[in-house]
């Protein structure tokens, strides 16, 4: 069902005539250390000129507060905690007796309003009683409630954070199709779930362009190893082979290029192709096995994993200087690292005792931590654009399943994928939805 909505209105001054200072504002640094969480209640949907709220204004607001569930700096407040209750006669400040919910130390409150089949709704600072953030939507059918939701709660995070990559990206991932696998894609909420390769075979690690409209990936077949690249204006899917046996973990440069792990001569190294396909001289050369290459936003900085001194290490090559550097000294078995765009972290997955664990590396500081904790194994790490969000595949639940976290190892969320195995998730930039 195609959704067609039209924003009547903007945020902040233009939205509802209720004036408010970006200075003023509430923020919230989600980079900084010592996470601070935000007091967040959804006041119950009402109805114009005192009539029963509608379904869709109500459904609204239930996908509002599921979609607060996955930002860890927002913590989703309930009524219950409000002394004397609802405090609240419509859904415009002056309708807001705000000093209960200072009292509660409630810091936002958002207000939902809805007749026949349009939405509107508010966010405002209790302390300040100013407006943050104003939408309405009008013409909303109930299969178009998850995108406003979608879109009002992505507002919501970048008023606060100046970020609002995981509204505003997609995930790709491989799940199990037929005996083989195909490659997925969904919101970072699963929402809008899609396959959109039909290769056959075995379809595995997938990688965006940075502006999200290709997909680089590895097909295995009966025919070997092929690099796939799927076009997302076209929905068409091109595959190619290279001389050798292996070509594997392929990656997008932010200049638009392909890095990806051939066997040229006798062992994977990491090649750099160019717009005809053709493989330059390899960039982090050695004696053995290179893959998984991962760039930041500048493509000046390369980490990727190599058995060059032994088990299997993450190591990070400055492209300018062509120096080769060892990141990670723990664990016996480190691979599949995902570089942060600024490319100061890296993440990885580390075998130990207990299953494979997401880690992460602050190559400024040179200091190590844990951030998935299990059960069963998690693997396949990746950032999300903005650097804050880390998806991962995870066996906790019985299968394997996709899972998302923080750099800073907040409790892991599922994000649902339909039925059946989902591994190797990657991040990539939506097109722009409103």
């Amino acid at each position: 069902m195609k959704l067609k909505i039209w924003i009547l209105t903007l945020m902040l001054v233009l939205a509802f005539g209720e004036s408010v200072h970006a200075a003023e504002t509430l923020s919230v640094d989600i980079f900084g250390p010592g996470q601070t969480r935000v007091n967040i209640l959804v006041l119950p949907a009402r109805g114009t000129n005192g009539q029963a709220a509608t379904t869709l204004a109500r459904s609204f607001g239930e996908y509002v507060s599921g979609d607060i569930g996955f930002l860890p700096f927002l913590r989703l407040a309930y009524l219950t905690e409000v002394l004397g209750g609802d405090p609240s006669k419509g859904v415009k400040s002056g309708d807001i007796d705000f000093k209960p919910l200072q009292l509660s130390r409630i810091d936002l409150v958002m207000t939902i309003g809805g007749s026949g089949q349009d939405i509107e709704a508010r966010v405002y600072e209790t302390f300040t009683r100013k407006l943050l953030v104003g939408k309405a939507y009008s013409q909303v059918d109930q299969g178009g409630v998850p995108h406003v939701a979608d879109r009002f709660c992505a507002q919501l995070m970048r008023v606060l954070t100046g970020k609002s990559g995981f509204f505003d990206s997609t995930l790709a991932f491989s799940k199990k199709v037929n005996g083989g696998k195909e490659l997925f894609t969904a919101s970072a909420l699963g929402r809008g779930l899609q396959q959109v390769t039909h290769d056959g075979g075995f379809n595995v690690s997938p990688s965006w362009s940075k502006d999200g409209g290709k997909l680089a990936y590895t097909n295995i077949s009966d025919l070997g190893h092929r690099l796939g690249i799927w076009d997302r204006s076209s929905r068409v899917s091109r595959l190619r082979r290279f001389p050798g046996n292996i070509a594997i973990s392929p990656t997008f440069t932010p200049d638009g290029q392909i890095a990806i792990s051939l066997s040229l001569n006798g062992h994977p190294d990491i090649y750099l192709l160019n717009s005809d396909f053709k493989a330059s001289q390899p960039l982090a050369p050695s004696w053995a096995i290179s893959v998984s290459p991962s760039f930041d936003l500048s493509g000046r900085k390369m980490v990727f994993c190599s058995g060059r001194l032994g088990g299997p290490q993450i190591f990070i090559l400055n492209r300018d200087t062509g120096v080769v550097d060892r990141v990670t000294y723990d664990g016996t078995y480190n691979t599949r690292p995902s570089l942060s765009p600024d490319g100061r972290f890296v993440v990885f997955a580390r075998m130990t005792d207990s299953g494979h664990r997401i880690f992460i590396r602050d190559l400024v500081v040179n200091q190590e931590r844990q951030i998935s904790f299990g059960p069963g194994s998690d693997e396949d790490p990746s950032f999300d654009p903005d650097g804050y969000f880390v998806s991962f595949a995870s066996s906790r639940g019985g299968g394997t399943k996709i899972y998302v976290t923080t750099r800073y190892g907040d409790p892991a969320r599922l994000i649902p994928t339909g039925s059946g195995d989902a591994m190797a998730p990657a991040w990539g930039v939506a097109k722009a939805l409103d």
